[in-house]
Formats: C-alpha cells, sequence, structure tokens
C-alpha cells in the first residue's frame, strides 16, 4: 500500500472540497495541485470525478430538510391535481428548468468539451471568468428589489441560470460561478443565487460523474486506488460541509469581487509559468 499516494489524494479531496462551491473552479485548482505533487494519469481523471460526487453529496446533507419535503411536495402536488404542495413542485420544475441547458450541451458535445481541456484553455478561464465576475457583479448584484428566497425564484429566473450555467464546460471558468453570475441576471439575491447553484449543481454532477464512471477502465484498481477513492470522497465531502457553510455567510455580508481578483491573479500567474516553461501542466 503506498501512503504517499493515499496523502497526495487526501489532499486532493480538500482542494475539491474547498473550491467546488466557492467561484474559483475546483477543477482548475485540482489541475494545479495535481501538477505540483505529481498526482495524476487515468486514475487521477477519474478520481476528480468521484470527489466531486463527494463534495455534491455535502449539498444534499447541508440541505436535506428542503430537499426531502420539496420532494414530498412535488408528488403530493401531483397526487392532489395542484391542490397542495406547490411550493415544492415549483421547487422542482426550477431545478428541472435550470438543468435542460446544460443537459443538452452535455448530451451533444461532451467528448468535445472532454478534449477541449488544455492548460491554455483553464488558464484563460481563470481570468475571463474573473473578469466576468467583476462586471456582473457591478452591473447587477447591487440592484434593488433582489429576490430573497429560493422559494419565490420563477421559471424563467431558473432557466436564465441554467443557460449561464453553460458557461462551466469552458475548464477554469466554474461551474459556481457560472451560475450564480446568471442568478444575478436573473434578479435573484446573492446568497440565494449561491444556494440554488447548489441545488442545481446535483443532477449537472451526477449526470457527468455517472458517464464517466461507466467509461473508466476498473481493471487498474489496486487496494491502494481504492483507499484514495474512498478516502478522497469523504474528505471532499466533509471540506466541502465545511465551506459551504462558511460561503453563505461570507455573502451575507461581504461582496464577490476577493475571488474575482484572485482568479486573475491567479490566472496571469499560472500563465506566465505555463508559457515560459517553468511549469508543464497536462489535463
Amino acid at each position: 500500500m503506498d501512503i504517499v499516494f493515499i496523502l497526495k489524494a487526501i489532499i486532493i479531496g480538500i482542494v475539491e472540497g474547498i473550491t467546488e462551491f466557492i467561484p474559483v473552479s475546483s477543477t482548475g485548482h485540482m489541475i494545479l495541485v495535481g501538477w505540483a505533487i505529481g498526482f495524476n494519469g487515468e486514475f487521477a481523471k477519474m478520481f476528480e470525478v468521484v470527489i466531486q460526487l463527494g463534495a455534491i453529496m455535502a449539498v444534499v446533507v447541508l440541505y436535506w430538510g428542503k430537499i426531502k419535503d420539496s420532494i414530498i411536495e412535488f408528488f403530493t402536488f401531483i397526487g392532489t391535481k395542484g391542490e397542495k404542495g406547490k411550493t415544492g413542485f415549483r421547487f422542482g420544475i426550477n431545478i428541472i428548468t435550470a438543468s435542460i441547458p446544460m443537459g443538452i450541451v452535455g448530451l451533444i458535445f461532451y467528448s468535445e468539451i472532454k478534449s477541449k481541456f488544455t492548460p491554455e484553455a483553464v488558464i484563460a478561464g481563470f481570468i475571463a471568468g474573473g473578469l466576468l465576475l467583476l462586471a456582473v457583479e457591478k452591473i447587477h448584484a447591487n440592484r434593488k428589489f433582489r429576490v430573497k428566497s429560493i422559494d419565490s425564484i420563477t421559471s424563467i429566473q431558473a432557466f436564465k441560470v441554467g443557460l449561464l450555467q453553460i458557461l462551466a464546460v469552458w475548464p477554469g471558468m466554474s461551474r459556481s460561478a457560472s451560475t450564480i453570475m446568471g442568478g444575478w441576471i436573473a434578479g435573484l439575491s446573492t446568497p440565494i443565487a449561491a444556494e440554488f447553484s447548489f441545488f442545481i449543481a446535483i443532477p449537472a454532477m451526477i449526470g457527468t460523474t455517472g458517464k464517466d464512471l461507466f467509461e473508466f477502465n476498473y481493471s487498474i484498481m489496486s487496494t491502494t486506488l481504492w483507499i484514495s477513492l474512498i478516502l478522497g470522497f469523504v474528505v471532499s465531502f466533509i471540506v466541502a460541509l465545511i465551506v459551504m457553510k462558511k460561503f453563505i455567510d461570507y455573502l451575507k455580508r461581504k461582496p464577490m469581487k476577493i475571488f474575482a481578483i484572485y482568479r486573475i491573479i491567479a490566472g496571469l500567474l499560472l500563465g506566465i509559468l505555463v508559457f515560459t516553461g517553468v511549469i508543464k501542466l497536462t489535463v
């Protein structure tokens, strides 16, 4: 059993848990940290997908009450022909509506999207995402009369968020950043935009995870790899659970500007290091 390899897996799990739900690109950070510690190859690609599912499970746990009640109300609404469960039904429809654009793009262009995961694309995604965050927040986030309840979101607003989520197919752009910007444009307050982005991450990540896991060659798995996979999943879940709570609290008090500035600086530094040959990234 390779203890050093397992420790590297735990480090990547921590990185995923920290970065999945804040607007800085978990994919970009896992690629960078993976290069720094020598964690790469076919297993690493599958590992990154699985630990993202661990982070998504943190959403299910943190918001289990809301998810459970909404599922019950959704089917109650159907069973009572609309007499009961309107809130949960509307919430469910909003999640479905917001997921449609990414679902269509994923089904049609999944293989092509994966082929575009290059270091240059990740670097450009870091910088472009940071600039977009600054611009969209300045224009939209501080407007009055923002939606301040997740149950007050309309289907049109949900669809707008879903359209912006398509930006997340650009490696380094960040699914969280894309959906939060979509929320701003649609008229949601920042904390509600972030929370809604958590919920619509569930179908998006489960879909991509399922496809990648189905295609993976499990014949290469060893005891070390299985232990690494399990620990990475658990660590990303625990860290994401903590970070989500802190992130929402932060957004109630502070703007997103700091994340945008970080992205731009990190992207520029990474670009300089890559294009001068100081580091060589593989995606």
